[in-house]
């Protein structure tokens, strides 16, 4: 009996709350979750290993998903549209929707920005272009709502991609310069004699 009570504890499921997560729902589902909630493109091998599911059949999902969100047989064309960049995968707002979200967000934002959003600001400003993790660690604390804030206000956009970790890179956007009432980021005062310590907070 001892025998067969540690072979059956052996077999238990590490996670039971996960394996029944992934048992209860289709891969498309637990494929648009997982989507749903990242910040970065998710390559193949990385949905692939969250759902303990083979690369090939996880291509052939996000596949069908994005055929579907784009309106393909009968369903109807989302808002929204899954893309593949960065050697991952991610959801964005459908190109033609970029003015109804503009316009959303300004109704919605407060116009001042907060300690937090103007010290990230800066960050990008002197430092583009750079990645969320890197902007995190020049800040020490976690930036995603303050760069989805920024992003929303039009101040930052995406400029491309880290071509090692495939990390969204940021940088400033035209609108900051009309804010600040300069032409350019030359213009931008030198950071050396603002900051004390800025040569330790923005060495590379």
């Amino acid at each position: 009996m001892t025998d067969e009570t540690e072979t059956l504890e052996a077999e238990a499921p590490a996670n039971p709350e996960l394996a029944s997560a992934r048992a209860e729902h289709t891969l498309e589902q637990q494929l648009e979750a997982l989507l749903l909630v990242a910040d970065e493109p998710v390559s193949a091998v990385g949905l692939a290993t969250a759902v303990d599911r083979p690369v090939r059949e996880v291509r052939a999902a996000v596949a069908a998903l994005a055929a579907d969100y784009d309106g393909d047989g009968e369903a109807p064309q989302r808002g929204f549209e899954l893309r593949e960049v960065a050697g991952g995968y991610r959801f964005y707002v459908r190109e033609s929707l970029d003015p109804l979200i503009a316009d959303f967000v300004q109704q919605q934002s407060p116009a001042r920005l907060s300690q937090a959003a103007l010290e990230t600001l800066a960050v990008i400003a002197y430092r583009q272009p750079i990645s969320r993790g890197a902007i995190a660690s020049v800040r020490a604390v976690n930036v995603d709502s303050v760069v989805r804030t920024l992003l929303g206000r039009g101040l930052i956009t995406e400029v491309g991609h880290d071509p090692e970790t495939g990390a969204v890179l940021y940088g400033t956007d035209d609108a900051l310069l009309g804010h600040l009432g300069i032409g350019g980021l030359d213009e931008l005062p030198p950071i050396a004699p603002l900051l004390a310590d800025a040569d330790e907070g923005f060495e590379e």
